[in-house]
């Protein structure tokens, strides 16, 4: 029916079959959503595997730190009497920098550098608690020299050739050593996060960030695309401010480390993307009708978040097909600026956000996009008119399935992902060009 580009990704049909009908049930909230499918129907499921079985975190950085790639060792890198920065993730990511730190610092140490500052990577984010910090930082709190990016701090060192400005965090720009780490998950624009995003936004100014994200809208920014223009322009930053080691890691769903790779802050990261798509990336048949959960609670609290389930699919479904999105969003909209955006009609959002480039606004625009390819339903609490305020038809699953299936007919293939956000699924017909229009 379909080819897998990996082995750890369930793609099956259910076998919970009652008088030719078949009963999926989707996540939603803390709970679960039924749905009956006749069995005639063309339907595969695809999520992560069950179980992914983790090796020792600890071994495993040892191994990429002994093993870096397109890279002298990080002790080789540092010498005497210079200082180095290390770019940590903040509390919004779930980067295990606690067990990492330590045997970072060690080689530093090991190379001679004794002059060795933490930076907590923030972007735009706010301002983390010291509670936040000493969770971050584990057995290293109190032990290592730590501040936080401050995007009012930020010093020019040119511009990409795209036009963003490159302004990054004055403490990075004056280190002799600059070390990057973090996790490589999907990123719905930059293809990956990961690499050199712990530079651009991490510890850029907002100017720099809101001109690299802006690039959102060319064709290619997509979730599972290492070529996208996002990425290529945060990479230029990178090499103009010169990253000198990166360690990342892939995680499984229970946040165990399950890969690391280290060394140089391209190649490296590409090794690592490799990981994650072995795990977490598929290939099925293009559908017809896309079924997508983002995977429950915290996932789908509201509309802003579960959006990112839909990034995740909108390469598996034909033109003109449907989508459903299963989400709870107990708590509506989720974003204040995505709401006073949902105000427009979709062809103004969208005509708004390319003149006008702003985060929040972003989504408006992304899902009333979606809505004029798709027919683009939400299976959620909400009431109607803040369902198709959002772009979307509001629907019962049952009663979305029933409206899709009697528009596509008989041979209508079906696709269910019960778990959006923490898998990327897509057909060669369609991916990986998509672009706002």
């Amino acid at each position: 029916m379909f080819s897998i580009t990996v082995t750890s990704i369930q793609t099956y049909k259910s076998s919970f079959c009652v008088h030719g009908i078949v009963l999926y049930h989707l996540p939603y909230g803390n709970t679960e959503v039924p749905l009956d499918i006749p069995d005639k129907y063309d339907v595969t499921v695809v999520k992560p595997a069950a179980i992914v079985q983790a090796p020792d975190g600890i071994k495993e950085i040892g191994r990429a730190l002994l093993n870096p790639i397109n890279s002298m060792h990080l002790s080789e890198i540092a010498q005497t009497g210079k200082s180095a920065v290390i770019i940590v993730s903040d509390t919004t990511r779930p980067t295990p920098t606690a067990t990492m730190l330590p045997l970072i610092i060690s080689e530093l140490e090991k190379g001679g550098v004794e002059d060795i500052t933490v930076i907590f990577g923030l972007g735009i984010h706010r301002k983390q608690t010291e509670d936040e910090k000493k969770s971050i930082l584990g057995e290293m709190y109190g032990k290592i020299k730590s501040i936080e990016h401050d995007v009012n701090d930020c010093v020019n060192i040119g511009t990409t050739e795209r036009g963003t400005p490159v302004e990054i965090f004055r403490p990075v720009t004056e280190a002799d050593i600059v070390v990057c780490t973090g996790t490589i998950e999907f990123h719905y624009y930059a293809g990956y996060s990961g690499g050199a995003k712990s530079i651009l936004p991490a510890v850029a100014s907002k100017r720099s960030i809101d001109a690299n994200h802006s690039l959102m809208l060319e064709p290619n920014a997509i979730a599972g695309c290492a070529d996208s223009p996002v990425r290529q322009d945060i990479e230029e930053a990178g090499k103009m401010l010169g990253i000198d080691f990166i360690l990342n890691v892939v995680l499984n769903d229970r946040k165990e480390i399950v890969s690391a790779c280290a060394g140089h802050y391209i190649e490296a990261h590409r090794k690592g993307a490799q990981s994650l798509d072995i795990l977490q990336k598929a290939r099925v048949e293009p559908a017809d009708i896309v079924i997508v959960s983002p995977g429950g609670y915290p996932r789908d609290i509201n509309i802003f978040q579960s959006h990112k389930a839909l990034e995740h699919v909108r390469n598996a479904v034909k033109p003109d097909g449907s989508v459903i999105l299963v989400a709870q969003c107990r708590e509506g909209y989720g974003n204040a600026v995505f709401e006073e955006w949902l105000g427009s009609g979709r062809d103004e959002v969208i005509c708004k956000f390319k003149s006008s480039f702003v985060m929040g606004g972003h989504k408006a625009a992304l899902i009333a996009s979606l809505s004029k390819r798709f027919d683009l339903y939400l299976v959620s609490s909400l009431p109607d008119d803040m369902v198709r305020k959002a772009y979307f038809i509001p629907a019962s699953l049952q009663d979305a399935l029933s409206k899709a299936l009697d528009k596509h007919g008989q041979d209508a293939r079906i696709v269910i992902v019960p778990y959006g956000v923490s898998t990327l699924v897509y057909s060669d017909s369609f991916f990986p060009s998509f672009a706002i229009s």
